[in-house]
């Protein structure tokens, strides 16, 4: 079993195939800090390679996603480094664009569960989601530029979630939106009414995603993202080619067939309460 990081500001909770992973500054409504971003990639990178880990759910402490990025943080950082001196303030962006893919290409299925606000980097966290729910009183916003910043590290995943049009909509007014919205425009899949619809579609969603082989889900995750890159569809349909004929002669393959003709459940279908 993979050993998980040790973190502070975010709790890991393992239920056997599932791994929770919480934002847990509640007292600063969950804003990025540093450290959370560090701990976030450390997580990824750790089960990278686990396939007994199979979804993971990103939720927010306290009744709320992410306010966005830590502004005290950012304000300290407002001086730029003498010449020579490295600088903290662009590192610590590109920090968060590493920890943004590595949510984005997991291996794993990822379900973010948004309530209370997803601000900023929360809104771009949002759209890294496989499956991304949220309460339908959720609030979203891409708020950068009411504080004079802008939304440098999330708008090539938030580009790519919901397209130029939106994304310039929402990147250039700041302006909110809610969790029916956010199912509208595509950033979330399903809205849900209150507290107990939210846990209860969780919950449909992870034994939906338990239903399906680890590494076919893996496998699907990559072609996806590679069928979404700027490759012709010849090298993709070839890549495509490669990759189906590998899963259906492989051990999942031959399981998951021999499961459907025998009318039984394959080996890795399971389910939490």
């Amino acid at each position: 079993m993979t050993a998980l990081p040790t973190t502070e500001h975010i709790k890991l909770e393992r239920q056997g195939p599932l791994l929770r992973l919480w934002l847990n500054r509640p007292e600063m409504r969950n804003a990025f800090s540093a450290q959370m971003t560090a701990e976030i990639l450390a997580t990824f990178q750790a089960i990278e390679a686990d396939r007994s880990i199979r979804v993971v759910v990103l939720r927010g402490a306290g009744g709320t996603f992410c306010a966005g990025g830590d502004l005290k943080n950012m304000q300290a950082s407002g001086t730029p480094p003498a010449p020579g001196e490295r600088d903290e303030l662009k590192e610590g962006n590109l920090r968060f664009s590493r920890m943004m893919q590595a949510v984005n290409t997991a291996p794993q299925a990822v379900i973010c569960a948004v309530e209370g606000f997803a601000m900023g980097g929360g809104f771009g966290l949002a759209c890294v989601g496989d499956i991304t729910i949220a309460r339908a009183d959720a609030t979203f916003a891409m708020t950068e530029v009411t504080l004079g910043i802008v939304p440098a590290a999330i708008s090539p995943f938030v580009v790519r979630r919901i397209g130029l049009t939106a994304a310039r909509r929402f990147g250039v007014s700041g302006a909110k939106l809610n969790g029916v919205q956010a199912v509208e425009i595509g950033i979330a899949h399903e809205a849900a009414a209150d507290g107990p619809a939210l846990d209860a579609a969780i919950t449909a969603n992870v034994n939906q995603v338990l239903r399906c082989a680890p590494e076919a889900v893996a496998e699907t995750k990559r072609l996806m993202h590679r069928a979404a890159g700027p490759a012709p569809i010849d090298e993709i349909a070839a890549y495509a080619a490669e990759s189906f004929t590998a899963a259906v002669r492989g051990a999942e393959g031959r399981e998951g067939t021999k499961a459907f003709v025998e009318k039984r459940k394959p080996a890795w279908a399971v389910t939490i309460d």
